[in-house]
């Protein structure tokens, strides 16, 4: 993987993770102890079905199709070095450090330990994920944001507004072993002045929960199709949020030409119109020409595919 450099620092320990000494020891013992209850069998399952269900999320994302300049089942998009089956490798790879988040978070409450076990997890999952990719980065933002929902929902928050609050809550403490080097991402946020992935974490992951899951269940309501829905509600981000994967390939021009495609497809009625579907192609063909994708908004409807299937999954309850 010569000339990859991750934005995280993961140490050559940490490149063997799980081990007991990478946690807190409060999380160590949560997460080691033996099978002593129904509470650590419930801890157990709880994690593991998570830690699926985000896995779940980032696979139907990456399949839903077509979206504009974006991986599907068509092609790559705008992206020379990924592909469908990479996207879903790289899904099934992060389901272990997903699994671990869920196990460190179980009933705790928002704290600094558990912000950095957290990200100590999170630098091990990049790792993984750039192992799994040849050092492509297919799921960067996605592990820091679904991986702040999953923390949130083992934590026992109960309902998508209250896994927002949780996530945001943990998203405000700082991670002190985080890397300090520039990443594309910071350099684009001091850049445009955007507040980028976390930014968007520490406001409460308001294209989530203000835009991303209404139009999707509205979508439902008015009988678009789920494929018809969820690209509603990934246009609906796209209108509104300053990508910053956007913004890093092609500047204003293709964050303008983005949020107004994608604004103009919804005003036509959405996908379920043809008009609406024919401006999605327009779309798509404006980006493909900018070599621009939006990275950013595809994550964000990870993040909104993820709250639905916790918010309609009965095992999740803790």
């Amino acid at each position: 993987m010569q000339g990859v450099r991750s934005e995280f620092f993961v140490s050559e320990k940490a490149q063997n993770w799980p081990y007991p000494g990478g946690f807190s020891s409060a999380v160590s013992t949560q997460i080691d102890r033996p099978s002593e209850s129904a509470a650590a069998d419930d801890r157990r399952r709880l994690a593991a079905r998570l830690a699926t269900l985000a896995v779940d999320a980032l696979i139907e994302e990456a399949e839903l199709t077509p979206k504009p300049a974006l991986v599907d089942r068509r092609g790559p998009g705008a992206h020379t070095d990924l592909s469908l089956e990479l996207m879903r490798r790289s899904a099934r790879a992060l389901r272990s450090s997903f699994e671990l988040m869920a196990l460190a978070s179980f009933r705790q409450i928002p704290s600094q330990t558990l912000r950095e076990d957290l990200g100590a997890i999170g630098r091990w999952a990049e790792q993984s994920m750039l192992l799994t990719t040849g050092g492509a980065n297919t799921h960067r933002g996605a592990i820091w944001t679904l991986g702040l929902l999953v923390s949130a929902a083992a934590m026992g928050a109960n309902s998508p507004d209250a896994m927002a609050y949780a996530a945001r809550q943990l998203a405000c403490l700082p991670d002190w072993s985080a890397s300090r080097q520039q990443s594309n991402g910071s350099r684009v946020i001091q850049r445009y002045q955007v507040s980028g992935a976390r930014g968007e974490a520490q406001a409460g992951f308001l294209h989530v929960i203000t835009i991303g899951l209404p139009i999707l269940h509205r979508s439902r309501q008015e009988a678009s199709s789920e494929t018809q829905a969820r690209l509603n509600a990934l246009l609906a981000i796209m209108a509104s949020l300053d990508d910053t994967c956007l913004l890093h390939r092609g500047g204003f021009a293709a964050l303008n030409a983005a949020q107004t495609g994608a604004a103009a497809a919804l005003a036509a009625g959405g996908t379920a119109t043809m008009q609406g579907w024919e401006l999605l192609q327009q779309l798509d063909r404006d980006l493909l020409a900018l070599n621009a994708s939006p990275g950013g908004s595809a994550d964000l409807l990870a993040a909104t595919l993820l709250l639905d299937f916790i918010a309609g999954s009965p095992s999740t309850e803790n």
